[in-house]
């Protein structure tokens, strides 16, 4: 395997504390490989050339390594994951993590599943549902460690899919671009009435690029009460802020 295309996945995840094996490589490889593939037929990224896909889908999923203290994680869950970003390059980094894939979209959990099996991941499972539903079963409420999502929605709706899902004492970790403070001023009321309180908020650059990044970091402090999230589409139709 010739290692120096690989510069800008190793640098940036360097850039984060962490450095990738050779298998952990490979297994990036055959992910972009099976990205670009199934996205012929489907539409799962609008980014497909190497370099972009390794820095800005790749890379940026592996921020959250420097911001939460990732040996610490056991159990994690990506709300709303559609090609598997941040989830599955978290799992690869970190293999101990259990991950749950969860996406409305069947087709996606197919490509999903396909992209587990050809890694060789175990401890990951893909669930095909929606956060609203998923959130009220008991084996998914308040079950995890971390919920991480790089889903387009604004941080109060955001706050209402993600953090039922965790453990008091957890965390949700909101990807998102760096001109979120407004939104984080318009979600507090809803980041308190679902438990939470907005711990840590980091902006950066992705690594070898001029791209501004955040990761809002909501701590979960008390549980969420049982009428959230409200039914499909509530949180985002309207927004508890």
């Amino acid at each position: 395997m010739d290692r120096s295309k690989f510069h800008i996945l190793e640098d940036g995840c360097q850039a984060f504390g962490v450095t990738l094996t050779e298998k952990q490589i490979e297994q990036f490889e055959k992910y972009y490989e099976l990205l670009v593939e199934w996205n012929k037929v489907m539409n799962l990224t609008g980014i497909t050339e190497f370099d972009e896909v390794m820095q800005k889908h790749f890379v940026d999923s592996v921020a959250a390594a420097k911001y939460v203290e990732m040996e610490k994680i056991n159990s994690l869950i990506d709300v709303g994951t559609g090609a598997g970003f941040p989830g599955i390059p978290l799992k690869i980094v970190y293999p101990h993590l259990q991950v749950t894939l969860l996406d409305s979209l069947n087709k996606r959990i197919k490509f999903l599943d396909e992209v587990v099996d050809n890694l060789g991941l175990t401890g990951i499972e893909t669930v095909h549902g929606r956060a609203e539903d998923a959130a009220k079963k008991a084996e998914y409420r308040e079950q995890f460690d971390l919920s991480v999502s790089r889903a387009v929605a604004n941080l109060a709706s955001l706050t209402e899919y993600c953090l039922p899902f965790v453990k008091v004492g957890g965390k949700f970790v909101s990807y998102k671009s760096v001109s979120v403070d407004e939104e984080i001023a318009q979600s507090k009321k809803a980041v308190y009435v679902l438990g939470g309180e907005i711990g840590k908020v980091e902006k950066f650059h992705l690594p070898g690029s001029d791209m501004e990044r955040a990761l809002v970091v909501v701590e979960k402090k008390r549980s969420t009460p049982k009428k959230y999230p409200r039914k499909a589409g509530m949180p985002t139709k309207e927004p508890l802020a």
